[in-house]
């Protein structure tokens, strides 16, 4: 292969992965900064490309955030969907496997700040707050949902509200990523952030375990 046909394989390459790099980018300066004030010219610049380019792939910043979510975070969501209709085990041992694997894949990564950044914009964003519902928060409501409806059929849960339930399971992880992503830099009394997700899960099951 002489030098003009490699440069331009490696041009095609670079070409291809360039909405990957701009929503890479772009989720980066999503988390840091917020939404709002989030500028394309700053995701194209941490992009390596011209502001231009953004444009070709991406009409707009919230098209942008659309495509962040659809590539990054729903085919985790899809990965969980898939791990419950496969599960073969009691619904304790199903809803712990899901919340360990959200806590490695979501709370412990960049993704951890995605649910500050809706919290905080979702007034001045109401479309991409409702878009966010739906194709995310819903999906995986209603993954636990489920899982706890079937543990009060079958007798392994207490009868219980799964809406309620499913809330009161979640709303511990919720918090811990939104404090790590705000105080917590400023609070002086650590925590184990693991031991805490284990705290949260023993004490839980035992509340609504018959």
């Amino acid at each position: 292969m002489n030098s003009d046909t490699t440069d331009n394989t490696r041009w095609q390459r670079r070409k291809e992965s360039r909405p990957g790099e701009i929503i890479e980018a772009a989720l980066e300066l999503f988390v840091a900064n917020g939404f709002s004030a989030t500028r394309l010219d700053e995701v194209a610049k941490r992009a390596g490309v011209s502001k231009g380019t953004v444009y070709l792939y991406f009409d707009s910043k919230e098209d942008l955030f659309r495509a962040a979510v659809q590539q990054i975070i729903i085919p985790e969501i899809e990965k969980a969907e898939q791990k419950a209709a496969e599960f073969h085990g009691n619904q304790r041992e199903l809803l712990t496997l899901l919340i360990l694997n959200w806590w490695d894949v979501i709370g412990k990564t960049r993704l951890a700040g995605i649910p500050k950044l809706m919290i905080s914009e979702a007034a001045n964003f109401p479309e991409l707050a409702e878009f966010y519902l739906e194709k995310v928060v819903t999906r995986a409501r209603n993954i636990i949902k489920k899982g706890i409806a079937d543990g009060v059929q079958q007798g392994e849960f207490k009868t219980c509200d799964p809406i309620i339930t499913t809330r009161l399971l979640i709303a511990p992880m919720l918090f811990a990523v939104i404090w790590e992503k705000s105080l917590a830099p400023f609070d002086h009394e650590k925590y184990n952030l693991d031991e805490y997700i284990k705290s949260h899960l023993s004490v839980f099951f035992d509340g609504i375990s018959n």
